[in-house]
């Protein structure tokens, strides 16, 4: 087998079967990104330029379609120049690059979905003290701690990956994931501080998710005792839990399937799965909070009257 010291490319075999159809594919797919591109620039614009919403929960938002706009950069743009040039191939440095950019884009949005499970459990469950506990200083230091902690935890992780001597150089996927990268490795490589290091990133994003089943279990118990807790719970929350459950549903359909599943799909169906997560949130994240949240949506509404006038 080639090694990777040597041959510096890697082979994306799960884009065979898109060439196909890379025509279709590739209008399909640069449509769609401009979607995702209008949708996120327009909420990050809006909460920007309004000062009315500099706000912790439309911060927070805006960081969250920031971060959509990072984690959707480091895949749209070599797919779409794959299917223009019928490339299956990536450089080394760049595979370690985009898997570096998919793991801390995704554990990223994990971290803000979670602080934002804590703005909320403020805002509801103790109202009183959500000025003096939600500072504007408490919310720079969780922003930070949201982006610097995966970038940290991912650069090590990349690290670690780029001093193993790989036999192998075929990556069947449509983009590179770091764990199959380490699977490449020769058999004498030592994958041993790459699987401590990967354990370590699962247990502290699982507590991530424990803590948000913790917030929502108040959430709830305070929410069902007044009319105007369960207003503000259904208002601000809803959201929330369906980006939470749609992120979930696809980060962790896909570990599963990246771990446990069978070879034996059909290769489009396993390239959806792979990359459903930087299909389905992207979009979805900025038109529900779009929708939903009334002070976002009246400041919608009023550009596209004004416009109209």
């Amino acid at each position: 087998m080639d090694n990777v010291s040597v041959v510096r490319v890697f082979t994306l075999s799960g884009l065979n079967e898109a060439m196909n159809y890379r025509v279709v594919l590739f209008t399909f797919t640069i449509l769609y990104y401009c979607i995702i591109l209008f949708f996120n620039i327009s909420i990050v614009t809006i909460i920007v330029l309004d000062a009315n919403l500099h706000e912790p929960m439309y911060v927070l938002l805006c960081t969250f379609c920031i971060n959509g706009l990072y984690g959707t950069a480091g895949f749209y743009p070599k797919f779409l120049s794959d299917l223009l040039f019928a490339s299956r191939e990536i450089s080394y440095e760049g595979c370690l690059l985009q898997a570096f950019v998919m793991y801390s884009f995704a554990c990223c949005d994990l971290s803000i979905l979670a602080i934002m499970a804590y703005d909320r459990y403020l805002a509801i469950c103790r109202p009183l003290q959500y000025c003096s506990l939600m500072t504007n200083r408490r919310l720079s230091q969780l922003v930070c701690f949201s982006w610097l902690t995966p970038l940290c935890i991912f650069s090590i992780n990349i690290v670690l990956t780029s001093q193993l001597k790989l036999c192998g150089t075929n990556i069947q996927k449509m983009l590179c994931v770091n764990w199959i990268v380490v699977k490449l490795a020769c058999p004498e490589a030592d994958t041993f501080p790459n699987s401590v290091v990967a354990y370590m990133t699962v247990f502290l994003y699982v507590f991530h998710g424990f803590f948000i089943v913790w917030t929502y279990m108040h959430l709830v118990s305070t929410s069902v005792r007044s009319k105007g807790d369960r207003a503000k719970f259904m208002q601000t929350c809803i959201p929330h839990l369906v980006s939470l459950s749609t992120f979930l549903f696809t980060i962790v359909f896909d570990l599963m399937y990246m771990r446990f599943g069978s070879t034996d799909l059909p290769q489009s169906l396993q390239n959806f799965i792979a990359i459903e997560f930087l299909l389905i949130p992207p979009l979805m994240n900025p038109i529900i909070y779009g929708f939903k949240l009334t002070k976002i949506r009246n400041r919608i509404l009023d550009l596209v009257n004004g416009k109209r006038k």
